[in-house]
């Protein structure tokens, strides 16, 4: 690898070719969690939809924990070693918000009516419009995977007490969206395979994202950067978790589910970083 990894500056946010290797792997996983939706919905004869708002209150409580209680704090503490205090968290905020604006601005420039964070009925529709809708949300799924792999490779970085969760959470929420491809494909084309197989491809943005942020950010990796970088992260995890997953929850029909499976998001998130 290159020197950079033994420099002292890339040593004080951990940066080595171990625990990029690692990143890039989680961020994988949880990219290719899309195939576990459309097995669900090729095998189960009805979708469980009280164990999906659990789930989706449950990622959002992980994602909504680890930014504010892990990430945030970590970059307002990495930047106010560069810093004055007042300076730090001004930066801090500015990256937390542009995050969130990097995210909404995608969601802006979808069609809502093939937006993955606008949720539909998940039965497949009828229609001559069924195979366009169903290859526009592999793509437009695809758009919003990207970012999100940059998110989690991103906090991968930090460590696997991080990661892990993250990760998981991420890989929750690709499951209803592989289900959301998958279905309207098979029910176009009659095709398990195709069906499978372009779920898998907009859960392969994720990893995509993961490489983009090794080529464009690992090689100016500072601790500014980094602490940059987790403000972002943690804006566009908020924003997903109250833009997708929160309605998404509320949308099949299990208001207590949902808000149980925050609080237990949450419980996890904190119980879990106390044991590392």
């Amino acid at each position: 690898m290159p020197d950079r990894f033994n420099d002292n500056t890339y040593m004080a946010v951990e940066l080595s070719f171990n625990n990029i290797t690692s990143a890039l792997l989680l961020t994988l996983i949880a990219g290719m969690s899309t195939g576990i939706g459309s097995l669900m919905a090729f095998f189960a004869k009805r979708t469980n939809t009280r164990f999906l708002s659990l789930s989706l209150g449950l990622s959002a409580g992980v994602m909504v924990y680890v930014s504010f209680m892990e990430l945030m704090p970590d970059a307002i503490e990495s930047m106010g070693t560069l810093y004055g205090q007042k300076t730090a968290m001004l930066y801090t905020l500015l990256a937390f918000f542009a995050g969130m604006g990097l995210i909404a601005l995608i969601d802006f420039l979808v069609p809502e009516d093939e937006n993955p964070h606008e949720f539909h009925e998940i039965n497949a529709p009828d229609g001559t419009k069924l195979r366009r809708t169903s290859y526009m949300l592999a793509l437009t799924i695809g758009i919003h995977n990207f970012p999100e792999g940059v998110a989690t490779f991103v906090s991968a970085l930090e460590g696997l007490d991080i990661a892990l969760p993250i990760v998981i959470a991420i890989a929750i929420h690709n499951i209803p969206e592989g289900i959301a491809v998958s279905v309207p494909i098979y029910h176009s084309t009659g095709s398990r395979r195709k069906a499978l197989f372009y779920s898998m491809l907009s859960g392969v943005a994720e990893p995509v994202g993961a490489l983009f942020a090794l080529a464009f950010l690992v090689p100016i990796w500072t601790p500014a950067v980094n602490a940059v970088c987790m403000a972002a992260v943690a804006g566009i995890m908020v924003f997903i978790s109250f833009d997708e997953l929160l309605p998404g929850a509320e949308e099949y029909g299990h208001h207590h589910w949902a808000v149980w499976g925050v609080i237990a998001g949450m419980a996890v998130m904190g119980f879990g970083l106390m044991l590392f």
